[in-house]
């Protein structure tokens, strides 16, 4: 070893200045501190009747959710073409996309038994004040002849202009079956596609770290513009849905995978929880599912797999909106209305929550799915204006619980097909939204790496 090299190791270490810079606050304290201040700004402005302070937290709020709309078209027909494709990458496809719809349909059956049950012992429309006059029609119903009839477009413009994700998704499966039929000679569109969606993505990752403000437009306006007094009429019913989501995402969610996948279910929660948080806070599925994605990555399921599940799963698993808010929701408006319901109608409510919930479709809300639910049962469609009010409280719960399940069942499938990544699951931590987007290029930089052919 030469003088000066040995002069170079004996000599110290630089002595680094300390930063100065703010420490970074973690993104659940950032949502957790937008909710809080979103509160208080809607109490003071519903107390002192401050108009200006109102219009302003709806305006954030609205922007935040304009913003994540934006992408919600292009986003879903780009995720969903380019999962389809991606399915030629996993050994037995077929399997897995019979079994993860499957699951899907279990765990629906298993919310809305759960929703159904809750409705009959708490009675949540009972003693609520409220009467057939309060309610009015909606401006769009559902049907089952508009479900089905519905899903083929007219043509490829109106369902991007008018945001009609179903049938959006309808012409991306197209697209991606007829590109796995075409093989070599789709490449260049799926080249394409591929870089649009990396595009999308990363312009949705600006729009999420946007969450923290967000929340306290979207939180400050409910309580500006409906206050305490309406929700405490509402109070039964929207314990009932929170009770009922809780159950489903802190009690099955968690069996399933201690039983089923025989994982830790704690460990779920430590990984999956950027993406649950985000999903309360926007009310968004399909905008909740980049995060979603990554997350569910994480968590030891194949990349291959879950970007096929994962955006399957933002448009048709719904186990919030489409299972146990249609069931008590159901219960409640026959209450108000005075309409009895028998065994029969409870087997259609099941029946249109595991079949049709596919028209929630990952939007804000889930008017259409209850207003296919009543008309189903012959109930009054005005009862869906009992219910507009309190949307956006009940909204929040009801979608963490749909992202939930749309990480779960992944992880179900490929705990039971052997490919899941149990070392991945059990080092998974809670991340933060810049970290899951630093994992996303990563993973596209190895399949570029990997696979000249998906590089284009």
């Amino acid at each position: 070893m030469s003088t000066s090299a040995k002069a170079a190791e004996s000599s110290p270490a630089p002595q680094t200045p300390k930063s100065s810079r703010i420490p970074k606050v973690p993104f659940w304290a950032q949502i957790l501190a937008g909710l809080a201040l979103g509160v208080l700004l809607g109490a003071i402005a519903k107390s002192g009747d401050i108009g200006w302070l109102t219009a302003t937290l709806q305006h954030i709020g609205d922007l935040f959710v304009q913003l994540l709309k934006l992408a919600v078209a292009p986003l879903v027909f780009f995720a969903i073409l380019v999962s389809i494709t991606n399915l030629r990458q996993v050994n037995n496809a077929a399997r897995l996309a019979t079994r993860t719809l499957l699951w899907f349909m279990v765990t629906s059956l298993i919310a809305v038994a759960i929703g159904l049950a809750i409705g009959l012992l708490t009675h949540p429309g009972a003693g609520t004040g409220l009467s057939p006059k309060d309610g009015k029609l909606p401006d769009h119903a559902g049907s089952w002849i508009d479900f089905l009839t519905g899903i083929v477009p007219t043509d490829i413009i109106t369902p991007f202009t008018e945001l009609n994700v179903l049938q959006i998704v309808f012409m991306a499966a197209v697209v991606g079956i007829a590109a796995l039929q075409l093989g070599e000679k789709a490449e260049p569109v799926l080249t394409i596609s591929r870089s649009v969606l990396e595009l999308l993505q990363k312009a949705l990752w600006w729009v999420i770290r946007l969450a923290p403000l967000g929340t306290v437009g979207l939180i400050g306006n409910a309580i500006a513009t409906y206050g305490w007094n309406l929700i405490g009429k509402y109070a039964t019913f929207t314990v009932d849905i929170y009770i009922g989501c809780a159950l489903v995402l802190f009690g099955v969610y968690p069996l399933l995978l201690s039983t089923v996948a025989k994982v830790n279910p704690l460990q779920f929660f430590r990984g999956a929880w950027p993406a649950i948080q985000l999903a309360f806070v926007s009310r968004s599925s399909v905008g909740t599912m980049p995060v979603t994605q990554q997350v569910t990555e994480r968590l030891g399921v194949p990349r291959e797999y879950a970007s096929f599940a994962v955006p399957f799963g933002s448009t048709t698993k719904m186990d919030g909106c489409a299972s146990i808010y249609p069931a008590i929701a159901a219960i409640f408006i026959a209450q108000i209305f005075d309409v009895h319901l028998g065994i029969g109608d409870y087997l259609l409510i099941v029946f249109v929550s595991v079949i049709g919930s596919a028209a929630t479709a990952g939007l804000t809300g889930a008017t259409v799915m209850l207003t296919l639910t009543l008309s189903t049962l012959g109930l009054p469609l005005e009862g869906v204006g009992l219910l507009m009010a309190i949307d956006p409280i009940l909204d929040m719960m009801r979608t963490a619980t749909n992202v939930a399940g749309q990480s779960v069942i992944p992880i179900l499938v490929s705990a039971r097909e052997k490919i899941l990544d149990r070392d991945a699951y059990r080092g998974a931590t809670s991340i933060t939204p810049s970290a899951v987007a630093a994992d996303a290029e990563r993973a596209e930089q190895k399949v570029t790496l990997a696979d000249p052919v998906a590089a284009g």
